[in-house]
C-alpha cells in the first residue's frame, strides 16, 4: 500500500498558518508529500522546500483569483495536487491543520483494512481551537465536527466548494463518497492566532466568498475589532487532551491572552438542548450520517474485484 499526502499552501507566514508544522506531522504517514505553493508575497516557498524532507514534492501555482467566488480557487488549488498523487490512498490536511502522532498508526491501518473494500474515504473527527491553544469549541451547529480527509486515488475523487470536503465526479454528476471511520483526530489551529493577526486572517478569507472580491460591508456591530475579532463565543470548553509534537514549539509560544468567558456559559446539557431545538435539522444530519459511518466502519464491504 502507498500512501500520497497533499496540501496547498499561500502566503502561510503572512497569516500565520503553521504549514511547516502540519507537513511534519503528515510525513511519518505517507509515502510522497505533494504541496502546491501558490504565488505569495512571503517566504512559502522557501518555507515548504526548507523542511528537507525527500518525500516532499513542492510545485508552483498561480491563483486565479476571479475564482473566488465561493471559495471556489481553494478547491480548484487542492484538486492540481490531489492529481499528483501516486498513492493508493491520499491523505488531506489544510495549512493551519496536523494530525496527532499517537494516531499515526492507527490510520494506516484503517487504510490497510479499506484498501480492497468499496470505501472511497476516511472520515476524521475535528478538534477546533479557539482563541487559544487551550480552549476548543463545543458547537456542532457553527462548527464542523466530521470531514473526510483521506480518499482513494483514481475514482474519481474531487474537492469541491471552498474545499472542505470531496465528491466523486460521475459525468456531470457529483456524490458523496462511501465513507468510512478513521478512527483519528484532525488537530485545527485556524483559529488559534494573536488577535491581529485572526483580524488580518479572517478579512483575508472572506474575499474568496464575494463576488468583487472583497469583504461584504458589515453593520457596525459585526465589523472587526483587531483588539478581540473571537465572536463565537458560549460554546467553549476546556482542551484536557495533548497537542500534536509538531506544534509543541508553536504552542509554548503563545505570546497573546484570551478571555474564554467559559465561567458566564450556560451547562453543557442546557447548550445542548439549546443547539437540538435552533437547528434540528443538522442534528438530524449528524445522527444519522454518524449512524451510517458507524454502519460502513464496522460492516465489511463487498471486496473491490
Amino acid at each position: 500500500m502507498r500512501v500520497s499526502g497533499f496540501t496547498i499552501a499561500r502566503n502561510a507566514i503572512k497569516y500565520g498558518y503553521p504549514v511547516e508544522q502540519s507537513l511534519r506531522s503528515l510525513l511519518p504517514l505517507v509515502d510522497e508529500l505533494v504541496v502546491a505553493v501558490g504565488d505569495s508575497e512571503d517566504g512559502t516557498w522557501e518555507l515548504v522546500t526548507g523542511v528537507g524532507d525527500p518525500k516532499i514534492k513542492p510545485f508552483r501555482t498561480v491563483w486565479d483569483m476571479t475564482r473566488h467566488e465561493g471559495g471556489l480557487v481553494l478547491s480548484e488549488q487542492t484538486n492540481l495536487a490531489l492529481e499528483r498523487c501516486s498513492g493508493d490512498w491520499a491523505v488531506y490536511l489544510q495549512g493551519d491543520e496536523a494530525l496527532h502522532e499517537d494516531e499515526i498508526e492507527l490510520i494506516r491501518g484503517r487504510l490497510r483494512q479499506h484498501l480492497d473494500q468499496k470505501t472511497e474515504g476516511l472520515s476524521f473527527s475535528y478538534i477546533h481551537f479557539y482563541g487559544s491553544y487551550s480552549t476548543v469549541q463545543d458547537n456542532w451547529c457553527r462548527w464542523y465536527w466530521r470531514e473526510v480527509r483521506a480518499v482513494k486515488t483514481r475514482k474519481g475523487v474531487v474537492s469541491v466548494g471552498d474545499a472542505a470536503g470531496f465528491k466523486i465526479k460521475d459525468g456531470d454528476r457529483l456524490r458523496r463518497l462511501i465513507r468510512a471511520d478513521s478512527g483519528a483526530h484532525v488537530y485545527h489551529y485556524g483559529w488559534a492566532r494573536p488577535p491581529v493577526m485572526m483580524a488580518e486572517k479572517r478579512q483575508h478569507i472572506e474575499r474568496f466568498y464575494h463576488e468583487d472580491g472583497e469583504p461584504a460591508e458589515l453593520p457596525e456591530t459585526e465589523r472587526l475589532d483587531p483588539s478581540q475579532p473571537y465572536r463565537h463565543l458560549g460554546d467553549l470548553a476546556e482542551f484536557k487532551g495533548t497537542h500534536p509534537a509538531a506544534m509543541q514549539s508553536v504552542v509554548a509560544s503563545q505570546d497573546w491572552s484570551f478571555d474564554s468567558q467559559i465561567e458566564k456559559q450556560a451547562p453543557r446539557w442546557l447548550r445542548y438542548l439549546r443547539m437540538l431545538r435552533t437547528c434540528p435539522r443538522d442534528s438530524m444530519r449528524i445522527l444519522v450520517s454518524r449512524l451510517l459511518l458507524a454502519w460502513n466502519s464496522s460492516v465489511p464491504a463487498p471486496k473491490l474485484r
